[in-house]
C-alpha cells in the first residue's frame, strides 16, 4: 500500500514533473511523449496550466500520479488538462484521490463545473470519470487531409491579424458554449511561433505551418449551424497549399465545423475524444 500525500505540483522541480508526465505517457494511446524538458514550459502554456492549482500525489517524495489544472475564468470552469499516474501506481487509488481532491477544490472556488477531454478508447479512464460523476456533452475528432490539386479561391475569405483573431474567439466563446479551451483566444495567445488566421461570414480558421509541407488547423469554428462559411475556409485552404499535409488534433466538434472538415474532404480519424463536465456544488 501507499502512503498519498497531496501538494502543489508549483512545490515540484519542473524535472521531476517532466520526468513524471513522460513515465505515465509512456503508452499513451497517440504514442509516448516526446517533449524534452526545454519544451516543457511552451506545453504547460498551450494547456492553460496553473501549477499552484495542479497537484502532484507523492510517496517518500517520489511522485505516483499528478493532475494538471487549468481554470477558465472567463466559463466560471476548471478544466483538468490531464490526470495521470507512473505505470507502477495504477490502481494505487492515487489518481482517484487526485480527481477528489480536484472536485472538493473547485467546489470551494466555485467553480460551477469541472471539464476535461478523455480519450473515448481508454476505457478505464472512462470509467473512472463516470464514477466521479462526469457526463459526456460532446464529442471532440480529429481530421487529416492530402491536398492533392488547387481548388478555386472564395471571394469572401480575408486574412485578419493575430489580435483580430483573438477577439474574434473571445466574442465567439460567448456565443457557443463549451468550446474546447486549446481552440480559444487564452491558448492561441500562448503561441509563440505566427498563425495565419482568416475569416469569411460568422466562421475562423486558424493554423500553422507545422513542418515541410504540413498544417495544423489549430481553430476552426462556424457560428452558424450550416457551416457553410467554414467550408468555404477550407476550400481557401486548399487553393493556398496544394500538395501539403493538414491535419486537426482530436479537439473538433461537429457543430461548430466538423461537418464542414467532412464535406470538404477531410477523414475523420477513429481515435477521438469525449469532452466531458461534473457540476460542482456549494462548499460544506
Amino acid at each position: 500500500m501507499h502512503t498519498i500525500a497531496l501538494k502543489s505540483a508549483s512545490g515540484v522541480s519542473a524535472t521531476q514533473l517532466h520526468a513524471a508526465f513522460v513515465s505515465a505517457f509512456a503508452d499513451y494511446l497517440l504514442g509516448p511523449f516526446e517533449l524534452d524538458i526545454a519544451q516543457w514550459p511552451g506545453f504547460l502554456a498551450r494547456q492553460g496550466v496553473d501549477l499552484d492549482q495542479s497537484r502532484v500525489a507523492m510517496n517518500n517524495g517520489e511522485i505516483l500520479a499528478f493532475t494538471l489544472v487549468a481554470p477558465r475564468p472567463e466559463s466560471g470552469r476548471w478544466r483538468l488538462a490531464t490526470i495521470g499516474a507512473f505505470p507502477k501506481a495504477r490502481g494505487s487509488g492515487a489518481a482517484p484521490a487526485l480527481l477528489e481532491d480536484a472536485i472538493e477544490r473547485a467546489t470551494i472556488a466555485r467553480a460551477g463545473e469541472l471539464e476535461l477531454e478523455v480519450f473515448a478508447q481508454n476505457g478505464r479512464a472512462v470509467a473512472m470519470y463516470r464514477r466521479h460523476g462526469f457526463q459526456s456533452r460532446h464529442e471532440l475528432f480529429g481530421y487529416h487531409k492530402e491536398i492533392a490539386s488547387t481548388a478555386s479561391a472564395p471571394e469572401t475569405v480575408r486574412d485578419v491579424s493575430r489580435d483580430e483573431a483573438l477577439a474574434w474567439l473571445d466574442e465567439a466563446a460567448r456565443r457557443i458554449a463549451d468550446l474546447p479551451l486549446q481552440v480559444t483566444a487564452p491558448i492561441l495567445a500562448s503561441l509563440q511561433v505566427p498563425f495565419h488566421a482568416w475569416q469569411s461570414g460568422d466562421a475562423q480558421l486558424v493554423f500553422l505551418k507545422t513542418g515541410e509541407r504540413q498544417l495544423t488547423i489549430n481553430s476552426l469554428v462556424d457560428c452558424d449551424e450550416s457551416q457553410r462559411h467554414a467550408h468555404l475556409l477550407l476550400k481557401a485552404l486548399e487553393h493556398r497549399y496544394p500538395g501539403y499535409s493538414a491535419k486537426v488534433p482530436q479537439l473538433q466538434r461537429d457543430d461548430v465545423g466538423g461537418r464542414a472538415l467532412l464535406a470538404a474532404g477531410f477523414e475523420r480519424q477513429a481515435l477521438h475524444q469525449m469532452w466531458m463536465t461534473r457540476p460542482v456544488g456549494a462548499p460544506r
